[in-house]
């Protein structure tokens, strides 16, 4: 059978959806300290969320394209904490951080990822604890977009998928299922596909979802009960 698939919610922005995201049974609680998106929180935020994390509950404080120096000052604040680079920083960038870090892989959409060298993308990113693989959107992350997930194979040995790939973009309870499936990777990342409805229907950004929070990892865990998951 598989590893137990670990479990990362993002963008969480309240300290309501820290403890439900706990609760839910999360792994790991992204920040996002980007000040472009709208799940922004500012560092000293973060380090207030992050202090609610029980023990073994991993934050993650998510960089866009930062400075050394925005670096140092939430690693600083949150010392703990796991970093993810979500942008178009080096190899050679994100490994000057000092830390243990996630690189993002921004997959364009299309039949194949369009052309996206996977293998290379891994190679480059060798020193990072994990490629977390999402769909490429306009502006960086949080589109809810899912990649093709057929595009890649995730049995080759230089993706090592099982310890060392995330997968992310536009995971939902209805499909992370399938998606655990077909990629098997050591762990999956929402965000939108977690968060509240509006009365029209409408994501409310940054606001999650207790519920959806439930379902997300009910939908996680029924991955290892299904019959196509055997190894």
């Amino acid at each position: 059978m598989l590893h137990r698939t670990r479990i990362k919610m993002c963008g969480l922005t309240r300290e309501a959806d820290v403890d439900a995201a706990v609760q839910a049974g999360a792994d790991a609680i992204g920040f996002v300290l980007y000040p472009l998106s709208p799940r922004h929180v500012t560092v000293a935020r973060a380090a207030d969320l992050a202090q609610r994390l029980p023990a073994f509950v991993t934050p993650v404080l998510l960089f866009v394209n930062a400075t050394p120096s925005e670096i140092a000052h939430a690693v600083a604040a949150v010392p703990n904490a796991l970093l993810q680079f979500h942008g178009d920083e080096s190899p050679t960038s994100c490994q000057a951080a000092g830390r243990p870090y996630l690189k993002a892989a921004r997959i364009p959409p299309g039949p194949a990822g369009a052309g996206f060298d996977l293998l290379k993308y891994a190679q480059d990113h060798a020193a990072a604890q994990a490629v977390l693989l999402d769909a490429h959107v306009d502006g960086f992350g949080g589109g809810g977009q899912s990649f093709d997930w057929t595009a890649f194979n995730w049995s080759h040995p230089l993706l090592n998928a099982s310890a060392r790939l995330v997968l992310s973009g536009g995971l939902t309870p209805a499909n992370v299922t399938d998606g655990i499936r077909r990629v098997r990777p050591w762990a999956v990342d929402v965000s939108s596909g977690i968060e509240a409805l509006s009365a029209d229907g409408h994501t409310l950004k940054g606001v999650k979802d207790p519920a959806r929070m439930q379902a997300f990892v009910a939908a996680v865990m029924a991955a290892h009960t299904s019959p196509e998951c055997s190894a």
